[in-house]
């Protein structure tokens, strides 16, 4: 809650109390008067600040219809009329900044993780500098499981590096001499030596950290629904204020109407509506963290998916087994997930995972980085690996990942991985299309051809391949208007950039990196990408009951004020009558909170 919302609401509380103390314990009416008349005025006075600051912005808040009501109640002595609009008014606030203020802290957890230490090679010693001492040109030793501090290229040493953080590519990438290294990937379990291509400050990570920031800059441009309406209401109620008082001749007649128009149901409708929606996402395993991103999410037009752990379950597993004549499936898988069994690479992981025959002993086990395993099963010495290191031998090669098996040099057949699609991903798709979403985009760091097939399999509309964090940028800032608001759905530190900078960002965070889950406007706590679309279905039936909820409100006021307008409801009994617009629309925007 903001602290000059929650200053305001305990100051209209203590105010009142002192004046109910004034008036009917100590028999003052003059001080309890006073006290409400600078308790009213102050209040005034900063919500007038505040609306200044609103118009300024390009925005027209309801406040100015509030500001009236409070300084004509005052101005004819309805000074208990006016504590109660006060009430209202300072509470509708607090309650609307309580909806708003379970902001992120976006960065922390990207920074935190970022590389903060190199290790400097010179001659025959071995120097830990600070990340930004580094500059290009040196040769740093990067040992295995450490984040790679800089772009470089590498020196001496092979190894395999996860750049899934970056590309949101699942497969490890082999890297040895010559090849380029992006910083923020984490080595395997070898070291190795890379020459310094950039410094900290221009390399990739730290190029995500500052294209999040420079997207924060630059926030969507979004109204308020309340917003909507009160341009509209404020100049009915000043119409029929002014009418009743130029009939009448009587000012109070100018109280009266404005006490029962005072825009409580616009301020209190929608955030109620809005905390209550967010309570009923909380629910089904959705953090939404402010109000905005539900009246957002209600109107978004495209969607665009990351690819690896979103559309993908973000880890590789057997796709098939392609064994040579005599030998069997069975066996093939048997003899590759027995020599890799001492491996730590993750394709050794994934052939354990789906050998269902009893491991065989291996022995005399050599592990090549970046190569493969050779080991001696049942006698024979097995081979599992790249094809160039299992066999000499011309062989025909598949287009996946894959590890190729040889048996004392003969070639046996190979097996093949694939990330595999979340089971849920094409319900999903469908749902979103059928809610009137028909602008589903992929954008990926894979292959085109891997992620053509998969959006086929899902159902997505369009395709953007091959992007690295800026490329997703440029994809969702280049989306026509009438393609837009669009939302992110994103799992990895390199989606943390694109899910500020789309309208609505949504991290998938129950095994996702917790930078996107900071960046993001939304968190799927469950590993379920059927929570998207119930995550839209949520939103929109919260702007529609929020909706009806001001529109009721306004009805009830606007007759109200008609019947004011004759002479016929005093000021605080209008300010009681306004009471029970409020419960009705508290109770009406409540109906968010309920699972339909």
């Amino acid at each position: 809650m903001k602290l000059a919302n929650y200053k305001r609401l305990w100051g209209v509380l203590l105010a009142g109390v002192a004046a109910l103390i004034a008036q009917f314990i100590l028999h003052q009416a003059q001080w309890s008067a006073g006290i409400l008349i600078v308790a009213g005025s102050l209040i005034a006075l900063l919500m007038f600040i505040d609306m200044v600051k609103t118009l300024k912005s390009g925005k027209f808040g309801v406040d100015l219809l509030a500001i009236t009501a409070v300084i004509a109640t005052l101005a004819v002595g309805e000074y208990w009329a006016a504590l109660i609009v006060l009430l209202m008014l300072t509470g509708g606030d607090a309650l609307e900044d309580f909806a708003a203020n379970r902001a992120n802290t976006e960065l922390q957890s990207l920074l935190a993780n970022s590389p903060q230490d190199a290790h400097l090679v010179t001659a025959d010693t071995l120097t830990d500098i600070h990340i930004d001492a580094v500059t290009v040109g040196q040769e740093l030793l990067v040992k295995p499981g450490e984040a790679i501090p800089v772009d470089g290229t590498v020196l001496q040493g092979t190894t395999t590096v996860d750049e899934s953080s970056l590309t949101g590519e699942s497969r490890p990438i082999n890297k040895g001499p010559r090849d380029t290294v992006m910083s923020g990937a984490i080595n395997g379990d070898q070291a190795i030596h890379i020459r310094a291509d950039q410094t900290a400050a221009n390399s990739q990570y730290q190029n995500i950290v500052r294209l999040v920031k420079q997207a924060e800059n630059q926030p969507a441009h979004f109204v308020r629904m309340a917003d909507r309406y009160a341009v509209p209401f404020t100049l009915g109620a000043y119409v029929i204020a002014g009418l009743a008082w130029w009939l009448s001749g009587d000012p109070v007649r100018v109280a009266e109407v404005l006490v029962v128009a005072s825009p409580c149901p616009l301020i209190l409708a929608a955030p109620i509506a809005l905390v209550s929606g967010m309570s009923r996402a909380s629910r089904n395993g959705i953090i939404v963290k402010t109000g905005t991103t539900l009246e957002k999410l209600a109107q978004v037009k495209s969607f665009a998916f990351d690819k690896t752990g979103t559309i993908t379950q973000g880890h590789l597993v057997v796709a098939s087994v392609l064994p040579q004549a005599g030998i069997t499936s069975e066996r093939l898988l048997q003899l590759a997930a027995s020599v890799e069994q001492h491996s730590n690479h993750v394709l050794a992981r994934s052939l354990l995972a789906a050998n269902q025959q009893a491991l065989l002993a291996a022995t005399d086990v050599t592990e090549t980085t970046a190569a493969g395993v050779q080991a001696t099963v049942d006698g024979q010495t097995v081979r599992a690996g790249k094809a160039s290191y299992v066999t000499t031998a011309t062989i025909q090669k598949v287009q996946q990942t894959a590890v190729y098996v040889a048996v004392n040099d003969q070639y046996v057949g190979c097996v093949t991985f694939t990330d595999r699609v979340r089971p849920e991903a094409a319900t999903t798709m469908t749902t979103l299309h059928r809610l009137g979403i028909t602008n589903l985009l992929m954008i990926s760091g894979d292959q085109p051809t891997i992620a053509h097939q998969i959006a086929r399999e899902v159902g997505i509309d369009q395709v953007h391949a091959e992007c690295l964090p800026a490329d997703k940028i440029s994809v969702l800032r280049q989306l026509p208007a009438d393609q837009r608001p669009v939302a992110m759905v994103g799992d990895g530190v390199n989606d943390a950039p694109s899910l500020v900078t789309a309208d609505v960002g949504i991290a998938m965070g129950a095994q996702g990196a917790t930078a996107a889950s900071e960046s993001a406007d939304a968190v799927v706590l469950k590993d379920d990408l059927t929570r998207v679309s119930t995550a839209v279905q949520i939103s929109r039936d919260t702007m529609r009951i929020a909706r009806q909820s001001v529109l009721i409100g306004i009805a009830i006021c606007t007759g109200l004020m008609l019947i004011a307008s004759f002479g016929v409801i005093p000021a605080i009994i209008g300010a009681l009558f306004q009471e029970a617009v409020d419960t009705i629309t508290i109770l009406y925007a409540l109906r968010a909170r309920t699972d339909r």
